[in-house]
């Protein structure tokens, strides 16, 4: 499990990401570079990094259900994701 203090990096960076969004788009529109680079450096989309929902591992990322490929795996098994279930053939 990644460290709280991570996880809450990253939601402060969504947060950021989302409160810029209007101003970074017009501020690029007009092509107004240097009022760009004084907006905070955690409001660029580019520096968010996906992370399971759960546990907040950065690695193994499933874009469609927002987990690690470990937490998928022991929840599929479990039964708590519908519509998945183990592959046989």
């Amino acid at each position: 499990m990644a460290k709280e203090s991570m996880k809450a990096r990253e939601r402060k960076r969504e947060r950021l990401v989302a409160r810029y969004a209007a101003k970074r788009k017009a501020l690029k529109d007009a092509g107004d570079w240097d009022a760009l680079q004084k907006l905070p450096k955690n409001s660029s989309p580019v520096r968010l990094h996906n992370r399971c929902q759960l546990t907040g591992r950065p690695r193994g990322y499933m874009r469609q259900f927002g987990l690690s490929r470990v937490t998928f795996r022991e929840m599929a098994l479990e039964g708590k994701i519908p519509g998945v279930k183990k592959a046989s053939w």
